[in-house]
């Protein structure tokens, strides 16, 4: 084998060891976390005017629409406290994922994944969140427990038009016109339904091999979102109509989201997110880079050699013409004298 060659199977081994490094986890939350974070700083900065715009949809009230004394036979559900409360619906659908992210982090030891994960989960939420609370405001439909929340006595009274006169709690009321859609629902399918495509991605449920278990992983969280949905409806906090848009509205963003960050589960690099491949790429442009400039540098110094040793037989050459006529011109002399 040429000297020439083991240089550049030198090179290679030095891109494969560089490649298991990445692979290892060269990329830390330590090492590259800061880095990452300002690549995405104008990501975040929208992540904190989503949640501003959150906190002002749920402080304003809602459209109060009309609701007729002909209307109130469908609104006269028991007014029950939530099977789920609101608290622990963030605690479900975004701390419990998170923890998931970071058991997988601490596994790879990849930044990209930690960061995008988290970043996608909070995006998937806070847009549902958005959304959802815009909609509530702008229906104003009544929860199937309105009557009693705008008669807790019992007693309803109604205007000149028709419409009701509440005498309750104004929290209360106000809260009695979030109907549609459900909250619960929509926080519940996009929290967890991000969660569900990135297990779906990394425990390569789709990759033709039949394991049907890995479906019961992934399908997990999405029946505890359903089964959440199902509460809205026994608690009579909500209609089946805002249980299904809701949990529509959560699956689609919570998609959308996923896509941004990661391939789609089917795909075959849909186990990482795009930064870790791209990272794969840079290197690997970078190292062929190197590779093609030292192949250039060996070839120079292959040519330079063939030179001096082509002036060197030149030299040697001239060097035995020079004594051939010599020696022949010394034959001519003793020959003249004899």
């Amino acid at each position: 084998m040429p000297w020439w060659d083991l240089g550049s199977l030198s090179w290679f081994r030095i891109f494969r060891e560089r490649m298991r490094e990445v692979q290892l986890g060269s990329h830390t939350v330590k090492s590259h976390g800061l880095t990452v974070a300002r690549t995405h700083l104008h990501d975040w900065l929208i992540l904190v005017l989503l949640m501003l715009i959150e906190i002002i949809l749920y402080t304003i009230h809602p459209f109060y629409r009309f609701v007729g004394k002909d209307m109130m036979n469908d609104l006269k559900y028991p007014f029950k406290s939530n099977t789920v409360p609101v608290w622990a619906v963030p605690v479900y659908s975004v701390l419990l994922p998170i923890v998931i992210f970071l058991v997988v982090y601490f596994r790879r030891r990849d930044v990209y994944d930690l960061h995008h994960a988290i970043l996608g989960l909070l995006f998937s939420v806070l847009v549902t969140a958005v959304i959802t609370d815009a909609i509530k405001n702008a229906v104003g439909r009544p929860r199937p427990d309105f009557f009693w929340r705008c008669f807790p006595d019992g007693k309803d009274v109604y205007d000149m038009l028709g419409n009701v006169i509440c005498h309750g709690d104004k929290n209360v009321i106000k809260e009695g016109h979030k109907s549609f859609p459900s909250g619960h629902t929509s926080w519940s399918f996009a929290g967890l339904g991000f969660l569900s495509l990135y297990l779906s991605g990394k425990i390569k449920v789709f990759d033709r091999r039949g394991h049907i278990a890995k479906l019961c992983i992934i399908f997990f969280p999405l029946l505890f979102a359903t089964l959440v949905g199902i509460s809205r409806v026994d608690d009579y906090w909500h209609h089946w109509q805002d249980v299904f848009a809701g949990g529509l509205l959560g699956l689609t963003v919570a998609t959308f989201c996923y896509l941004q960050f990661f391939a789609p589960p089917y795909h075959p690099e849909g186990w990482g997110p795009y930064a870790y491949f791209r990272v794969l790429e840079e290197l690997h442009g970078r190292t062929q880079a190197t590779n093609a400039v030292n192949a250039g540098n060996m070839q120079a110094m292959e040519a330079q050699v063939d030179n001096k040793q082509d002036e060197r037989s030149i030299h040697g050459c001239i060097g035995i013409s020079l004594a051939h006529n010599y020696s022949s011109k010394l034959e001519e002399i003793k020959s003249g004298r004899t």
